[in-house]
């Protein structure tokens, strides 16, 4: 497993290949803990918004299961009018929870920093 160090140098390293990056953190998805957070607006509450994604990704589990749905989720991705969140599943038990601003940005550039470092968080 990383260190929080390590967590927060690779965010770090995916803030840097996005424009209109705020925030992001590696939860775990069981307790809604982060394990590394790195932020460009000390404002975002990562703490209490991790702790809420771990809420939705899993009702979303549990209505694939309701469904009866034979798939693994991958990611979840929130447009909000001035943000874009994603959240990333990166092992059965972790998740990459990321804000942008989204006049910065488009969906399709922060999905390719997100996939070009989501895997370095796996380790």
């Amino acid at each position: 497993m990383l260190s929080e160090q390590q967590v927060t140098d690779t965010i770090g390293d995916m803030a840097a290949d996005m424009p209109g990056f705020l925030a992001a953190s590696l939860v775990d998805l069981d307790s809604g803990m982060t394990l590394g957070v790195y932020a460009k607006d000390e404002s975002f509450d990562l703490t209490a918004a991790s702790a809420y994604n771990s809420e939705l990704v899993k009702q979303k589990q549990k209505v694939m299961e309701a469904l009866d749905l034979h798939m693994e989720l991958e990611d979840m991705i929130l447009t909000l009018t001035d943000q874009i969140h994603v959240i990333k599943l990166v092992t059965p038990t972790t998740f990459l929870y990321l804000a942008a601003d989204r006049p910065s940005t488009n969906l399709a550039i922060v999905r390719n920093a997100v996939n070009k470092h989501a895997p370095a968080l796996a380790a």
